[in-house]
C-alpha cells in the first residue's frame, strides 16, 4: 500500500493558493477580512451581480445569491473549505498565468503572488526545484511550448493558447470528448502547420509538467505504520511483521475453473453445482479432450427484455445477453464482476423470434472458441494455454425461452416437455389455456413424459428453413418449433440433454408468490377471483 502526498510548497510556487483565511474561526477579524476580499472579486468577475454561485457550506456552489445574501451566507455558515480554487468565481483551474482577479495587500497569507504570472519565472522555479533528469528534460519541453508561436505571426504561444483552452474548458465544464472535438475544429480553421494539440490527451501531456508534485510513502499491508521517519529503511512492518513487498496470498475462493476440482467441492449424488450434473459429466465422456482441461469455459448465455428509461409505456427495447461462467464455485458464478455482456441488442421493437440474427456475431465467436480457442495466460499458474469454451445452457423466462429455441411456448401445446401429448383445454372466464388432466381435480396417476434427447429434437428442426425478419410471414412446417435455432450451429448443441432452462426468480415470482398469495388470501397477489371461480365451477371442480 501507499500513501501519496502533495508537495505544499510545490504548490504554492505553482501559484495555487493556499487560503488561510478560509481555515480559521469565523470569529477572527481575518475571515471577514477574507469574505469581504471574496466578495469583491466574485463581483468582479461576475457577469451579472444578483447571480453569484455561493460556496457556503449549505449551498455547495449549487444556488445563485446576490453579494448581500452572499456575503451573509459566508459570515453566517462558514465557506466550504474544500473550495481553494474559485473556478466560479474567476479563478482559473490551473495554476493560470494570467489571472484577473484583485490582488489586496490587506489579506494575510493568502498566497497571491503576481509574480507567478510571468511564464518564463515559473519555468525556471519548477526547474530549478528539481534534480531529476526526466523532470529536467519536461521542464525543458514545456520552456520550448512556452516560446514556440502557435502559427507563424502569432501573439499567442503553444502553451499559453493551450492554457487559455484548457481554462474554458474547466470554468464551463467541457467534458474530454467536447473538448477534442473544439481542438480539431480550431486546428483546421487555424493555418496549416499550427501547433495546437488535436486532442485532450495532447493538451494534457502539455501542462502536466505544471500538475501538482506527490511522494509515496508505502505502508504496512495491515495498516499499522507509515514506512517514513524512523521506519522509512525497513523492510518489514515492527508491530505485525508483515513484509512490505511481499504481495498477500492469492485467495483460493476466487481462483478460477482450474481449481474448481481442488477448492474443497464435495463429491457425491447431490446436485450442488452445474459440474455434479450428467451433462457435465456427458461432455467429458464425449469429449475428453475438452474436458481434461478444467480450465475450458462452460458458459450460461441469460437474456430478456428491459426497458432502460424506467418508463413502462416507452416504446423502446433493450435486450442484454450476458455470459456466467460455471467453472467458479456456486458462491462466485453469479457475483457482477464475473458476468460478461456480450451484446446489447436495442431498438424501438423487441426482437422476438428473430433474435437469431443478433446472436449470429456471438456464435461465431463461440464455434472459434469450441473449435480453436485462444491462447490465454494463466496468471495463477504464471503460463500460456489454449483456452476453449462452450454454452452449457441457456437461462431464460419463459417468453425468451421460446425467443430462444424456437418452440412455441403459447397456446394448447405450450409445454416444451409434452409437446405433442399436451392436453390442455381453455378457460372460458379467465381467458387461458391451463392443462387439463393435471388440474381436472382428479389425482393425477400417469408416469411423467419421455424428455427428448438432443438429437430426436434436432431431428424435428434440421430441415425447418428459417425467413427472419418482421415483414415475413413465418410459414408453416407442420410441427410446433418455429425455426431451427442458431445454437444448432454450434457442434456439441445436439449433445446436450439440457439446452434451455427457466430461471429460479420467475418461478418463485409467478408459482410460490401465488400460492402463498392465494393460500393468505394477500390483497393484490391472492389469485382466487371470481373469474377463477367461475371457471372452477364450469370445470366441476367446484359447485359454486
Amino acid at each position: 500500500m501507499e500513501l501519496m502526498l502533495m508537495d505544499l510548497e510545490y504548490i504554492r510556487r505553482l501559484g495555487i493558493w493556499i487560503v488561510d483565511w478560509m481555515f480559521v474561526d469565523r470569529l477572527d477579524p481575518r475571515y471577514r477580512k477574507g469574505v469581504e476580499h471574496f466578495v469583491r472579486v466574485a463581483i468582479n468577475n461576475a457577469e451579472n451581480v444578483e447571480e453569484i454561485y455561493c460556496p457556503c457550506v449549505k449551498c455547495g456552489n449549487n444556488v445563485y445569491l446576490d453579494s448581500e445574501e452572499l456575503k451573509s451566507h459566508l459570515l453566517c455558515n462558514g465557506i466550504d473549505k474544500s473550495y481553494t480554487r474559485w473556478i466560479w468565481h474567476g479563478e482559473d483551474v490551473l495554476p493560470t498565468l494570467s489571472s484577473n482577479l484583485e490582488d489586496d495587500s490587506d489579506i494575510e497569507g493568502d498566497g497571491f503572488d503576481e509574480n507567478f504570472d510571468r511564464v518564463d519565472d515559473l519555468i525556471n522555479d519548477l526547474k530549478q526545484s528539481t534534480e531529476d533528469p526526466t523532470q529536467v528534460e519536461m521542464f525543458d519541453r514545456l520552456a520550448g511550448d512556452a516560446i514556440k508561436p502557435l502559427y507563424p505571426g502569432s501573439s499567442l504561444t503553444r502553451l499559453s493558447a493551450t492554457l487559455k483552452l484548457y481554462s474554458l474548458k474547466a470554468k464551463n465544464g467541457w467534458s474530454d470528448k467536447s473538448f477534442t472535438s473544439l481542438l480539431q475544429l480550431l486546428s483546421e480553421i487555424l493555418p496549416d502547420g499550427n501547433e495546437l494539440p488535436k486532442r485532450t490527451y495532447d493538451a494534457k501531456k502539455i501542462l502536466c509538467p505544471m500538475g501538482v508534485d506527490y511522494v509515496k510513502i508505502h505502508a504496512c499491508p495491515n495498516d499499522c505504520i507509515l514506512y517514513r521517519k524512523d521506519y522509512k529503511d525497513l523492510n518489514e512492518c515492527p508491530k505485525c511483521e508483515a513484509s512490505r513487498y511481499k504481495l498477500p496470498k492469492k485467495n483460493p475462493k476466487k481462483i478460477l475453473g482450474s481449481q474448481l476440482k481442488s477448492c474443497g467441492r464435495i463429491s457425491d449424488d447431490k446436485i450442488r453445482h452445474p459440474a455434479d450434473s450428467t451433462q457435465w459429466k456427458t461432455i467429458d465422456h464425449l469429449f475428453p479432450e475438452f474436458g481434461s482441461e478444467a480450465r475450458n469455459l462452460r458458459l450460461g448465455l441469460c437474456t430478456d427484455g428491459m426497458n432502460p428509461f424506467g418508463s413502462l409505456s416507452s416504446q423502446w427495447s433493450t435486450w442484454p445477453v450476458l455470459l456466467t461462467i460455471y467453472n467458479l464455485p456456486p458462491w462466485l458464478c453469479m457475483k457482477r464482476k464475473y458476468l460478461m455482456l456480450s451484446l446489447l441488442i436495442s431498438g424501438p421493437k423487441q426482437p422476438g423470434n428473430d433474435i437469431d440474427v443478433y446472436l449470429e456475431p456471438l456464435i461465431d465467436d463461440l464455434k472459434l472458441l469450441w473449435d480453436e480457442g485462444v491462447e490465454v495466460y494463466d496468471a495463477y499458474h504464471g503460463e500460456t494455454f489454449n483456452l476453449r469454451a462452450m454454452i452449457f445452457c441457456t437461462i431464460n423466462d419463459f417468453s425468451a425461452y421460446g425467443n430462444l429455441s424456437g418452440y412455441t411456448v403459447k397456446g394448447a401445446k405450450a409445454c416444451p416437455i409434452c409437446e405433442e401429448d399436451t392436453i390442455s383445454d381453455r378457460l372460458v372466464h379467465g381467458g387461458k389455456n391451463k392443462k387439463m388432466k393435471p388440474f381436472n381435480g382428479k389425482q393425477e396417476l400417469r408416469n411423467p413424459p419421455n424428455i427428448l434427447s438432443g438429437r430426436e429434437v434436432y431431428e424435428k428442426v434440421k430441415n425447418i428453413e428459417n425467413n427472419f425478419g418482421k415483414p415475413y410471414k413465418k410459414p408453416s412446417n407442420g410441427t410446433l418449433y418455429k425455426k431451427k435455432s442458431i445454437f444448432w450451429d454450434l457442434p456439441y448443441w445436439k449433445h446436450l440433454s439440457v439446452r434451455h432452462c427457466i430461471d429460479v426468480m420467475h418461478v418463485e415470482k409467478n408459482v410460490c408468490d401465488s400460492l402463498i398469495g392465494t393460500l393468505l388470501n394477500i390483497p393484490g397477489k391472492s389469485k382466487d377471483g371470481v373469474k377463477a371461480r367461475e371457471d372452477m365451477v364450469a370445470q366441476k371442480i367446484r359447485l359454486n
